[in-house]
């Protein structure tokens, strides 16, 4: 069997032995000039599907680097807008203690309420106060619009009670800002766990000077009714009418029943009472109305003036136990960006083990690439030679 091999075909093939080796010079020289050892997904199937997997995981890094930021910020925020509620409230209670000055005149009075109404229009501002963004630090997740506003003479709140959780790491996620109700609402009275209160019709001088559970165990929660009756007696009621206990009072001691005790002072009236039972919650605006209220009286008996000092009395234990409030805000947010500075270091650790193993997948061998660009090159060289000496070739030279 004869075979033909036609001039046309070996040009062919010549052409094509070029072209291929071009082809795989010109692709070592896009590695070479990139430094990625990945040019297309063909190069490595596998590590290209890894590699792109492995770009999400550090996008994911990024967008919780972002979240972190906007949250630490508002949290940052919050924190200075408690810090300064905490300075009003301590303001307030100074202004108390002025105010329960019995020497102190009616105009002296009207000076601290002024002033108690400025610190309660700077609370409201300070309960409205944004992130910079236009987001409201304290309406939980219906920010869009300030969440506390006076209607009727109180303040009203409209934002909800939830507490955005943000993912700042993977799998981990810290607390927003918290909902205004649980700052400036639901603020407990008394000591936070019980509180007491003389009754509004008193005829006496009594005055409520402070009250404690003195024995867990007896107290079962319930309230109480002291009620005075003649020559300094008096007795102790619950809450269906039952007496609980009796005796004669003493002025200044205290009172014990059930597990709590109460501290009379000053000289009650026959048929003068004080209620004692759960601390009940009150939010901080109806406190400072409250107070503003009550200086703007002008006692003129004693009895008055002994109910304005009961008044005064409860302002201070519930101001005080607003402040405790605030300071457990504060300690809950800084809880949040403590987590929040472990969160970015946990970031940091895994984007470098991401971006390691994606330097191991696509980076170039330097040395192995331009030993093969090397080679490629000698090849094609080759080839283009055996092409040209081809071209030379004639029957006529050999015949000659």
């Amino acid at each position: 069997m004869n075979y033909r091999i036609s001039t046309n075909m070996m040009y062919q093939q010549s052409i094509s032995t070029m072209l291929a080796k071009q082809a795989k010079l010109a692709h070592t020289q896009q590695q070479l000039a990139s430094g990625q050892r990945l040019v297309t997904a063909k190069d490595d199937p596998v590590a290209a599907g890894t590699a792109v997997g492995l770009d999400r995981a550090v996008a994911e890094l990024e967008r919780f680097g972002l979240n972190a930021n906007a949250v630490e910020n508002r949290l940052g925020l919050q924190e200075n807008a408690l810090t300064r509620v905490g300075d009003a409230m301590a303001r307030v209670n100074e202004l108390v203690i002025q105010a329960n000055n019995a020497a102190m005149g009616d105009d002296s009075r009207q000076a601290i309420s002024t002033e108690l109404k400025a610190i309660y229009a700077g609370l409201l501002d300070l309960a409205n106060s944004t992130d910079g963004a236009g987001r409201y630090l304290f309406g939980g997740t219906s920010d869009g619009s300030a969440p506390f506003a006076i209607a009727g003479g109180n303040v009203i709140y409209s934002g909800d009670q939830t507490q955005r959780q943000v993912e700042v790491a993977p799998d981990m996620f810290v607390a927003d800002t918290l909902p205004g109700s649980e700052v400036f609402l639901r603020l407990r009275t008394g000591d936070g766990r019980i509180d007491g209160a003389a009754a509004s019709g008193n005829t006496g001088t009594g005055l409520l000077m402070g009250f404690s559970v003195t024995d867990s165990t007896a107290w079962t929660g319930g309230t109480y009714t002291l009620e005075f009756g003649a020559n300094d007696t008096y007795q102790v009621l619950d809450a269906g009418g039952n007496p609980v206990t009796s005796g004669t009072y003493t002025k200044g001691e205290s009172i014990a029943f059930a597990g709590v005790q109460m501290k009379i002072d000053g000289q009650p009236a026959n048929g003068d009472s004080f209620t004692l039972g759960p601390a009940g919650s009150r939010d901080i605006f109806a406190t400072v109305q409250g107070l503003i209220d009550t200086l703007e009286t002008s006692p003129t008996t004693d009895a008055q003036r002994a109910a304005m000092q009961n008044n005064l009395q409860a302002a201070m234990r519930d101001v005080s136990t607003a402040q405790g409030k605030m300071i457990d805000a504060r300690a809950s947010g800084g809880a949040q960006l403590s987590a929040i500075e472990d969160a970015a270091a946990l970031r940091e650790a895994n984007n470098v083990t991401l971006k390691d193993t994606l330097s191991g997948l696509r980076d170039l061998d330097w040395a192995e690439a331009i030993g093969r660009y090397q080679m490629e090159n000698t090849a094609l060289q080759a080839a283009q030679t055996v092409f040209m000496q081809m071209q030379q070739l004639s029957l006529f030279k050999l015949m000659g």
